[in-house]
């Protein structure tokens, strides 16, 4: 069985596939015009993005700019580490997105107001 089967094309994950408790992670081929989630802050969790391909717009409360391979950026817990990350060029972005575990969890997407409460999850 591959480790894989069951993801949305594109996704590779990490934590569970290096045995990981404490962290989980992502790898993400986003294509033109994709996003990897809404814009959201995480209550618990911190998160660290990594572009390994292409130039993905980056948004924090700070406003939005464009990475380029080998960018780094951290999301601290609460409304200070909002972010969106999507691919507004027309090629291919690829990108390591690196989460502690919090469980349970609330996250916030100030967009639309939603929150969801997530307990007994795993971290890609």
């Amino acid at each position: 069985m591959n480790l894989f089967d069951d993801l949305p094309e594109g996704r590779r994950p990490l934590g569970d596939a290096l045995g990981a408790t404490l962290w989980g992670g992502t790898v993400c081929e986003l294509q033109p015009g994709e996003q990897v989630a809404p814009y959201l802050w995480y209550a618990g969790a911190e998160e660290w993005l990594l572009v390994l391909a292409g130039t993905p717009t980056l948004r924090t409360p700070d406003g939005e700019q464009s990475l380029e391979p080998w960018d780094v950026a951290v999301f601290v817990r609460g409304p200070d580490g909002a972010h969106e990350l999507r691919n507004d060029s027309d090629a291919v972005a690829r990108v390591a997105l690196i989460v502690s575990v919090s469980d349970p969890e609330v996250v916030v997407y100030p967009d639309s107001g939603d929150v969801r409460i997530l307990a007994g999850w795993e971290l890609p």
